[in-house]
């Protein structure tokens, strides 16, 4: 193989990854999309507003999650680098950053970016409260100014200074995030660096049910979740999204013909919901969730 990076390929191989699925295979030169269009002057500080799949194999990747939840995907050209936008129904939910041939044996790694209303105060209370900066300050037109923190547990998360508002806490629909897990060597620890960096409001979990030590919010609405480790294995602190499903039984059907894992079989959880962990054939992991007893809780305290 010749030793010609990822991203030097990339809008060739997102087009031809996109062709084989028959999805649209123009790779536009175009820039970010938007956060919220049309644009408002909403901002939401704590609410994770993005999420990007990097990864080495972006065709096997995109075959996944268009196959698995519906997504369509467009390729986006910049300056030669290839980004995936990934859309449920229409409207953007997640990326796709493709990682150079040299990674190709690392496993893909999703990262969410939470809102923030000033990045560069916003890193300099990251590296006080013991994190660190691991992707400096970048500013993409229509996006906004974006960074990639490691938390105090060298865990990666993305800052996003939104350039048009952020999304509304509305109502989550199936192939939506519906929920962010970190979890955590030390629960306290973390939830202490998540208060004082980002300035989280940080609760203890009290409900009964929940694998959550700690509950992450702001302005009033439920962020995601601080909780230990699992008990043996070779476990290391990360964050983990999970994805509302209409049926949790069809969509996990789908994953092993998809090439994915199903890590962690459906079971019961709070609220009347199933929850499973899967992987795709690049080695990212995503939770599924599906309620079927009640409404979905997402803004409950």
């Amino acid at each position: 193989m010749q030793k010609t990076t990822i991203s030097q390929k990339a809008p060739f191989l997102a087009a031809v990854a996109l062709l084989s699925l028959g999805l649209a295979a123009s790779v536009q030169a175009a820039p970010f999309p938007p956060l919220t269009s049309p644009a408002t002057t909403e901002h939401r500080p704590g609410k994770l507003v993005w999420v990007d799949l990097f990864t080495s194999n972006p065709d096997a990747a995109t075959k996944f999650y268009c196959g698995l939840l519906g997504w369509t995907a467009t390729a986006i050209d910049q300056k030669g680098k290839s980004y995936i936008v990934f859309k449920n129904d229409e409207e953007p939910v997640a990326g796709l950053v493709p990682r150079s041939a040299a990674k190709g044996n690392q496993p893909s790694r999703w990262i969410g970016y939470d809102s923030v209303a000033d990045l560069q105060p916003t890193l300099a209370a990251v590296k006080d409260s013991g994190g660190s900066v691991r992707a400096p300050a970048k500013n993409f037109p229509d996006r906004g100014q974006q960074a990639i923190i490691w938390d105090n547990e060298q865990n990666p998360i993305g800052l996003l200074q939104s350039a048009s508002g952020d999304p509304a806490d509305d109502k989550i629909v199936p192939g939506e995030w519906n929920w962010f897990e970190v979890y955590s060597k030390d629960p306290q620890a973390t939830s202490a660096f998540y208060h004082k960096a980002l300035g989280y409001d940080v609760a203890p979990e009290t409900r009964s049910g929940r694998k959550s030590e700690f509950v992450l919010s702001s302005s009033g609405s439920s962020r995601g979740g601080i909780a230990g480790l699992p008990e043996g294995g070779d476990f290391r602190p990360s964050w983990l999204g999970v994805i509302l499903v209409a049926d949790m039984d069809k969509t996990l059907e789908k994953v092993p013909a998809l090439g994915g894992k199903v890590l962690v079989e459906p079971r019961p959880a709070e609220f009347g919901s199933r929850f499973a962990i899967i992987s795709d054939p690049t080695g990212g992991t995503v939770g599924l969730v599906q309620y079927v007893e009640s409404a979905n809780p997402e803004k409950t305290p």
